[in-house]
């Protein structure tokens, strides 16, 4: 579980990330779930950008991209998921 300044420092880090992945009107799937999961492995940050034509609430698929993924939700913003999942390149030191 992230602390409140772990997640003020990775917002900042996550800040000039572009979205690399998107949800639409599918929802969320197993295929990209397991995208999602791989690229948190090599980044340990990323963004998912969730698409007006997506059914399910953006908290709704945060929540299951966290669950599927392993991950962090760092912050919900607009339409805009921010994921953290430690690995063991360490590419960001947690205060």
């Amino acid at each position: 579980m992230l602390t409140g300044k772990q997640k003020r420092y990775l917002r900042g880090k996550a800040h000039h990330l572009n979205a690399i992945f998107q949800v639409g009107k599918e929802g969320v799937n197993s295929n990209q779930a397991k995208g999602i999961s791989e690229a948190l492995e090599s980044q340990e940050l990323l963004k998912v950008k969730i698409l007006e034509s997506c059914p399910d609430d953006v908290n709704t698929v945060a929540l299951e991209l966290s669950m599927q993924t392993k991950s962090e939700v760092v912050q919900i913003i607009g339409h805009t998921i921010i994921l953290y999942k430690s690995s063991d390149k360490e590419l960001y030191r947690l205060p």
